[in-house]
């Protein structure tokens, strides 16, 4: 940026902070003030970070800041403004923009602070600089806590800000071209901090219990120093070298060697003896061309090998989303006299520092006393100085603060946590990558270790890595991690460095579990296994038993009676695991008492007499109260009697949802939506090594392998040696060699043997010839083989290329149930079943042939799949799913042709939608009928369908001075009065009992008992489960306004089709109005809604009266027992949702 295109008042501020003659600069008086103004107009800076682009082109802070603190280090109001300044000129780039931008203008902005921020890491890499603030860091922290005052510490925290800040710029790649062993910016920087004595100064601050609020800064500062430092390297550094690297080096210079051999020898045989002018022109027999013809080849028969078709075609451009993650900037060798520094500080630090430290920084991040990501300091920490450590003199006591089952615990929970942020998070997902690999580092520097200490020749030291391994071996989290971390590689987001890591860790895991479990006859492990219990909806539950004629019920007793007096006798055993109340519900013990009375009523009809006794003496232990299942010294005739009193009693019960086809109970229904409520089992079990390493007989894991070993020749040798291991174990452990039959490993296996420096990877090329010998003698006797080798396969797959196509029975392989194998006479059934329905129209073949079967036990699945083996249809899309829910959601053109004729029909009758509902040939609720007949333009609204009725001169009206909220119901008193005269007449009940009911309403002052004799009718219609999903909702929205404390109105939201028919249904539209809930006000709203002028105390006063009929009608029942019954529970409930927020849905309390 150009000087003269700087902002006035920026140029003016700059000028008045003084000028530098010779080597002297001398402030202006209003220093100060311009140092503060400049502080100010970088609080307002605009998005491009303008104010610090002209500052960083004016060069301020080489020629004017740095001079200030140290030629006026007295001045203490400059010097801690000063530092306030150079505090925030520093900030890395990226804490400036939030992220690195995409747009090519703000990108330039971006790359121009980061180059001016590489110019003032220049400027500090003075020992003079360093030795100010060294100077001024020092005096502050000889202070003691009780002269120190806040602008002390204020001053402590900005300096070591600034050093932070500085040593976090990243080196420029284009001007620091120097090779290993030079000296970089960055080591300068680190070689002034270490002759000013910053470096002691850190130690003290890492190692004084009376500092410890810098802790986490200290290790941030520690982690840049380090940043390019490989710890291995350093803690060699300055000794002779061991004969294992010498011997490496000589290694990779015979690989090199032989590679140049080869090539010589390549372009040796490339050029003939003489020059030929005819360059020639082949036909290569055997090498097809792009046609059926063979090749013709027009150049030198020595270019022949070099041939491929690919040749002069355009490289496919992959997006870059797909494109593979970058790797990590390599790191270079640093200055031998910063390396010494660097070694003899990491020295100290573990002796001093690196326990206590390690200590207070863990304890901060599990209090959760510091910022976003800062455990990813302590994770590098591990990782390094654990690695240094080892490398040096490994002492296992300097480390053991991180040497623990906790630290192993921490670790883990961080990489979990980034590898399901990972997933979850796309756009940020290679961020999360990042820190994963530093979690995966640390954890293998703990493994390293743990597996050193194995080595120690103190005993102590010995039995402390016996119980760690104890520990992580027997948690199912540590065994279960890197299967995970396999599965989910994306490479992607993930860096090939981060698999080689990965591929070690996981080496050195199962090599150290693999030893641990030799050394013992048996292991057990901890096991834990997700248990679901599937909640079906309403629409696909089963059916309960329903309540027979009372002739039938006659018959039925007799035998009951003889069940239950041999039961009495003992000559038939009463179960035990009979439990009368489900313990996990959400509806109170207390409300379940009628769900037990049924329960105890559908064994009887289930003729299951001893079950139903148990459950009625359970029940009694539960419920003593009113003796409802009878008294604690009943006889057992008097328990007889009891339940026969329970089997006639006509008990309310849910409305019975449809009932769906019995054979669609299959795998792919399960995909449907359904509740599950998992619950985690744990239990323990022997381990066994060799089921353990099958589970990376994958896919997803070979494929990763694969990946890592197409780079073998850029791979350290005990990388190629790891990768080696595994496809050995998976190919001759565990007899799986078929899983590497695929094209792409092969194309590596065919390069490694071709490979001029082959002799380096002994190893490699045995297992390839190993694998190849393998393919070819499968491929004597299956030559399909050579088409599996262009797919990766499953163990399933692999089973029946080595053991024939066919071998496994039906549903075999990875997860799936073994079903039994069809029989010729089996078979000859099926074959006449089909014959006979297929000529049926509009009738379900696959389920009349499952209705006929012989055979129980076959699924619709396992039928559709033996037709088409057996040739008598084409493709399983011939015998589509009925989807469950979903069976008459579209309508046909003959269905509607039938609901414009039942319209036509009917129309003048008084129930016109009850007739034509009653004369659908496909049944349908009386919503979508409705839906229907609105989208085919029969009806122009609603009312139209209305049932007609004519009212009873003795019947009152519903005015608002008979709801039981007073003021709270008139609101809805017109609209009311005006739907009067179009609400349908209940279907239950005629005319007389109508009557009846008008007289008793209209003797009725008391509002409570307007709402209980409308609930009873909705009872006596089957409406008990709506009823219960009314009350939830009033309760919940009771409980919602007083934990708020405000009101809003509520809309009740029937997600079941059972409460949805209930909502269009005028009776219960009627119990809503009286309720004072209000109807939908406009053609917006499509909802009924509880007013938001309704207390708490109302609407639990009117739940309760939709209730108090529940216990009313339990005393009915013959006998005069006093048995209590009420509706079932429904299933999940529908949602009452508030207009902001969204609830779960709303269970039977």
């Amino acid at each position: 940026m150009d000087l003269y295109m700087m902002n006035c008042e920026l140029l003016a501020t700059c000028s008045a902070l003084g000028y530098l003659e010779g080597d002297v600069y001398h402030k202006e008086p209003d220093c100060l003030e311009s140092v503060k103004d400049l502080i100010r107009y970088l609080r307002y800076e605009d998005e491009t970070r303008d104010v610090r682009q002209q500052l960083g082109a004016a060069q301020i802070l080489q020629n004017d800041l740095l001079p200030l603190i140290t030629q006026y280090p007295q001045d203490k109001l400059l010097f801690d403004a000063v530092i306030r300044l150079m505090v925030n000129l520093t900030q890395p780039a990226l804490l400036c923009f939030g992220k690195v931008p995409r747009n090519p203008g703000s990108r330039h902005c971006f790359l121009q602070v980061v180059s001016y921020l590489q110019a003032y890491k220049e400027a500090f890499a003075s020992a003079k600089v360093f030795g100010v603030l060294s100077e001024k860091l020092y005096d502050l922290l000889q202070l003691d806590w009780e002269q120190r005052q806040e602008e002390d510490n204020l001053l402590v925290e900005r300096i070591l800000l600034l050093v932070r800040n500085v040593l976090h710029i990243p080196a420029d790649p284009e001007e620091e071209k120097s090779v290993d062993d030079d000296a970089s910016t960055h080591d300068r920087v680190l070689w002034a901090m270490h002759l000013s004595g910053m470096d002691d100064l850190l130690k003290f601050l890492a190692s004084s219990s009376a500092e410890q609020q810098w802790g986490l800064h200290v290790l941030e500062i520690i982690s840049l120093m380090f940043r390019d430092q490989d710890p291995e390297q350093l803690a060699a550094t300055g000794q002779a070298r061991p004969a294992k690297e010498q011997a490496a080096d000589v290694r990779d210079l015979e690989v090199l060697r032989q590679r140049e051999l080869a090539e010589r020898k390549s372009r040796a045989f490339q050029r003939g003896s003489r020059h030929s002018r005819f360059g020639g022109s082949y036909v290569v027999q055997g090498l097809k061309s792009i046609g059926d013809r063979d090749l013709v080849f027009h150049k030198g028969l020595h270019n022949l090998k070099e041939h491929s078709h690919d040749l002069g075609k355009e490289p496919r451009r992959v997006p870059k989303r797909r494109q593979p993650a970058r790797e990590a900037e390599p790191r270079r060798r640093s200055a031998l006299n910063v390396r010494l520094f660097l070694r003899e500080f990491c020295g100290d630090f573990l002796e001093n520092c690196y326990n206590p430290l390690m200590h207070l920084v863990k304890d901060q991040l599990l209090r959760e006393k510091s910022q976003q990501h800062d455990e990813t300091y302590y994770l590098w920490a591990v990782a390094f100085f654990m690695a240094f450590n080892r490398a040096r003199h490994f002492r296992p006591e300097l480390v053991s603060e991180t040497v623990s089952v906790r630290a192993f615990h921490f670790i883990e929970q961080n990489l979990t946590a980034y590898y399901e942020a990972m997933l979850l998070d796309k756009q940020e997902a290679t961020a999360w990558a990042r820190r994963m690999h530093l979690a995966l580092k640390a954890y293998r520097e703990l493994l390293t270790t743990v597996q050193e200490m194995d080595r120690s020749p103190d005993e102590a030291v010995r039995d402390s890595s016996k119980i760690i391994k104890n520990n992580i071996f027997y948690l199912m989290e540590y065994r279960e991690l890197f299967l995970a971390l396999f599965r989910k590689f994306e490479e992607s987001h993930q860096p090939r460095s981060f698999l080689r890591d990965l591929v070690e860790t996981t080496h050195l895991f199962l090599k150290m579990l693999e030893a641990f479990c030799r050394g013992r006859n048996s292991l057990v492990v901890q096991s834990k296994r997700v248990r679901r219990k599937k909640q079906p909806r309403a629409g696909r539950a089963a059916p309960p038993a329903q309540p027979c004629a009372p002739q039938e019920l006659e018959e039925m007793w007799p035998s009951l009676a003889e069940q239950l007096s041999a039961c009495a006798q003992g000559a038939e055993p009463l179960p035990e695991d009979v439990v009368p109340f489900d313990a996990a519900s959400e509806t109170p013990v207390e409300e379940q008492r009628a769900e037990a009375m049924v329960r105890i009523q559908d064994s009887l009809l289930g003729r299951r007499a001893p079950a139903a006794l148990t459950l009625l003496r359970s029940a009694r232990e539960v419920w003593p109260e009113q003796d409802v299942f009878g008294s604690p010294q009943a006889a057992l005739e008097e328990e007889i009697q009891l339940l026969r009193q329970i089997l006639f009693a006509p008990l309310p019960r849910q409305a019975v949802p449809e009932v769906e086809e019995p054979g669609e109970e299959e795998e792919e229904e399960e995909e449907e939506v359904e509740e599950e409520l998992a619950s985690v089992q744990v239990s323990e079990k022997e381990f066994n090594f060799l089921d353990y390493l099958k589970r990376f007989a994958s896919t997803s894991v070979v494929k990763a392998y694969v990946l890592l070993l197409r780079g073998y020749r850029q791979n350290s040798a005990h990388t190629n040696h790891c990768v080696a291991k595994m496809l050995h174990r998976i190919a001759c452990d565990l007899k799986m060699e078929a899983l590497l039959f695929q094209l792409s490993a092969f194309c590596i296996f065919r390069r490694l043997l071709s490979d001029p420096s082959a002799a380096a990877y002994k190893e490699l090329v045995t297992f390839a010839k190993y694998i190849l010998g393998k393919f070819f003698a499968l491929a004597a006797t299956n030559k399909k083989v050579y088409v599996e080798l262009l797919f990766w396969k499953s163990t399933a797959t692999v089973r029946e290329m080595t053991e024939g196509y066919g071998s496994l029975q039906e549903g075999e392989g990875s997860g799936a149930r073994r079903a039994p194998k069809w029989t010729p006479q089996e078979e000859e059934e099926l074959r006449e079943l089909y014959l006979k329905y297929k000529g049926v129209e509009g009738a379900d073949v696959v389920g009349s042939i499952l209705a006929h079967l012989r055979a129980p036990g076959r699924t619709r699945k396992q039928v559709v799949k033996q037709l088409v083996r057996l040739g008598l249809a084409e493709s399983e899309r011939d015998f589509p799913w009925e989807r469950k829910g979903m069976r008459h959601v579209l309508w046909t053109e003959e269905q509607e042709l039938e609901l414009q004729r039942l319209f036509e029909e009917f129309q003048g009758a008084d129930d016109l939608l009850g007739n034509i509902t009653k004369h659908l040939t496909a049944k349908r609720s009386r919503a979508r009928v409705v839906e229907k007949l609105l989208s085919l333009g029969l009806v122009a609204e609603r009312k139209e369908l209305y049932k007609k009725r004519k009212r009873k001169p003795g019947l009152p009206s519903m005015s608002e001075d008979r709801s039981p909220w007073g003021a709270a119901g008139r609101e809805d008193s017109a609209e009311e009065s005006d739907s009067e005269e179009e609400e349908e007449a209940w279907e239950e009940g005629g005319s007389g009992a109508r009557a009846m009911e008008g007289h008793r309403d209209q003797g009725n002052e008391n509002p409570e008992q307007d709402v209980q004799g409308l609930a009873r009718r909705l009872r006596q219609e089957g409406l008990a489960g709506s009823l219960l999903w009314l009350q939830n909702c009033l309760n919940r929205a009771a409980e919602d306004r007083e934990e708020d404390g405000t009101a809003q109105p509520v809309p009740l939201v029937p997600l079941l089709e059972e409460n949805e028919d209930a909502v269009e249904n005028r009776g219960f539209q009627k119990l809503l109005r009286k309720v004072g809930v209000r109807a939908p006000a406009n053609e917006q709203e499509s909802f009924w809604r509880i007013p938001a002028k309704l207390s708490p105390e109302q609407l639990r006063r009117v739940a309760a009266s939709i209730a108090q009929e529940e216990s009313e009608g339990e005393e009915g029942l013959p006998g005069g027992a006093g048995l209590r019954a009420g509706a079932e529970s429904p299933g999940p409930a529908d949602l009452a949702a508030g207009p902001e927020e969204e609830r779960g849905p709303s269970h039977a309390r």
